[in-house]
């Protein structure tokens, strides 16, 4: 059959362990097959992040910001293990965290619904899409370990001028740890503005919480600039027929817990990496999870929101069968192609997305899905497919629509 051409290169990132796996399955089965695409391919597998020094990572990022879009495998973030278990140099920092920094984006991940996986929380009917700023906080923190009495104080020295401004964290009488954290007003605006932008063009309505009450200093400011971000478009917001709330963090989980969806909840770095993962496992898994990174001049990654399944990954080098599951990572390649085919107004590459996605649907609801799943569908089945069945099957699917 005729390929459909893809007008502009997508980027796509390689990953590691059981991920990589499926990855190649994926663009073997589903992609190449019926898609005439230029990919612009970075290898982010641990091996050769270590013999390009992690370059290929910045390299990666630059490329998403000159073609558009991206597409990513799941990486490893190692840690002492790791390095010892691949004999790395040093311990890289994470892909996602590089990415995200470069690009200066906001991660949305929404959750993919099927009408045989029912959600663990009751009231949930529609998606709840966590937008997480990317930047900042824990992830770019300095830490401490106090070796014993003594003063720590937070020191800050402006460029120009000698005045400095010194405030004391706590006067240690023993051993203790302290953190310093930062976030920027520019990233914070980046931040304001995606949830602002993501939130019209999905028609939901947008939540935003801290804890201003008891951080009135650092996190009063997310407030307050998120704040002056919605009121400046509050007219946008007013056409699209949703509305801004914001809420104190633990009012914003109850309150979450008993509606029923259909809103986008912006968090800080650390609630959305939290609450993203329960939020997945609240409508089943991380398995059925789709990622995106979106930068303040459009610039889009996708990915699957979870790890590289290490566990799988033994048993597949071992020769043993594994039944993981590739939604994610399938969705991952259709966000990608399907924004592409937005961008450059090619409706038969979105169409193409749309069909893909279905055809993933389609299976999980006839019953046809890998062993993760079984538990959560109803009724509850102990029929699953290998990891390259299910593959197999969806590719069935999909030609059979074509």
């Amino acid at each position: 059959m005729n390929r459909i051409k893809v007008k502009t290169p997508i980027v796509e990132m390689d990953g590691d362990e059981m991920t990589r796996i499926i990855w190649a399955m994926i663009k073997q089965k589903l992609i190449l097959p019926y898609l005439d695409v230029d990919l612009k391919y970075y290898d982010l597998g641990l091996e050769y992040r270590d013999v390009t020094n992690d370059k290929v990572t910045v390299d990666a990022a630059n490329a998403i910001s000159e073609y558009g879009v991206g597409v990513k495998c799941a990486t490893i973030t190692p840690d002492a293990d790791r390095v010892k278990e691949y004999n790395l140099k040093e311990c890289y920092r994470s892909p996602n965290g590089q990415i995200r920094e470069i690009l200066d984006g906001t991660v949305f991940r929404k959750p993919i619904l099927c009408k045989n996986i029912l959600p663990a929380v009751r009231s949930w009917k529609k998606p709840i899409i966590i937008g997480r700023h990317a930047y900042g906080d824990l992830y770019r923190s300095q830490e401490f370990i106090v070796p014993g009495p003594g003063v720590a104080e937070m020191v800050y020295t402006p460029n120009e001028g000698t005045q400095t401004c010194r405030l004391t964290i706590k006067k240690f009488d023993g051993p203790g740890i302290i953190m310093g954290i930062h976030n920027t007003d520019k990233s914070i605006r980046s931040f304001a503005r995606a949830c602002v932008n993501y939130a019209v063009s999905e028609k939901v309505n947008l939540w935003f919480g801290a804890k201003d009450t008891i951080s009135k200093k650092y996190h009063a400011h997310f407030k307050h600039v998120f704040n002056e971000e919605v009121e400046g478009r509050k007219k946008e917001l007013e056409d699209a027929g949703i509305t801004y709330r914001y809420m104190l963090i633990d009012d914003a989980v109850a309150q979450i817990m008993k509606h029923e969806g259909g809103v986008l909840w912006a968090c800080k770095n650390y609630d959305g990496d939290v609450f993203s993962d329960m939020v997945a496992a609240g409508f089943g898994s991380l398995g059925m999870m789709t990622s995106v990174l979106v930068s303040p001049d459009g610039k889009f990654e996708y990915e699957a929101a979870h790890g590289t399944v290490k566990r799988h990954y033994y048993e597949h080098k071992k020769g043993n069968p594994t039944s993981t599951n590739s939604v994610a990572s399938i969705y991952a390649w259709t966000g990608a192609i399907g924004k592409r085919g937005e961008l450059d107004a090619t409706s038969d590459v979105v169409n193409f997305a749309h069909r893909l996605e279905k055809a993933v649907i389609d299976c999980i609801e006839s019953g046809i899905m890998t062993k993760d799943l079984t538990h959560l569908v109803t009724p509850v089945t102990d029929k699953y497919e290998t990891t390259e069945g299910f593959i197999d099957q969806v590719a069935r699917k999909l030609e059979a629509s074509l």
